[in-house]
């Protein structure tokens, strides 16, 4: 019993003083970083396919001047 009154005594000082508050923020705030790194990459790898299927085109309408001139 002491130990639940101590626990409770401590959760309502730090809720009191706004740091229990604060450390939920921070849990929240590195799940939204977490989210947009993950977003972050997959807009990365798109524009990396992109790029290689621009690259191929261009070396395709390359290979058919070539073709066509010769």
């Amino acid at each position: 019993m002491g130990r639940l009154t101590v626990l409770l005594a401590l959760s309502s000082c730090l809720g009191g003083c706004g740091l229990a508050g604060s450390g939920a923020a921070a849990t929240a705030g590195a799940a939204s970083e977490a989210r947009q790194a993950a977003e972050a990459k997959q807009t990365e790898a798109r524009v990396k396919q992109q790029i290689d299927a621009a690259y191929q085109q261009a070396a395709e309408q390359r290979r058919r001047a070539d073709t066509d001139g010769q």
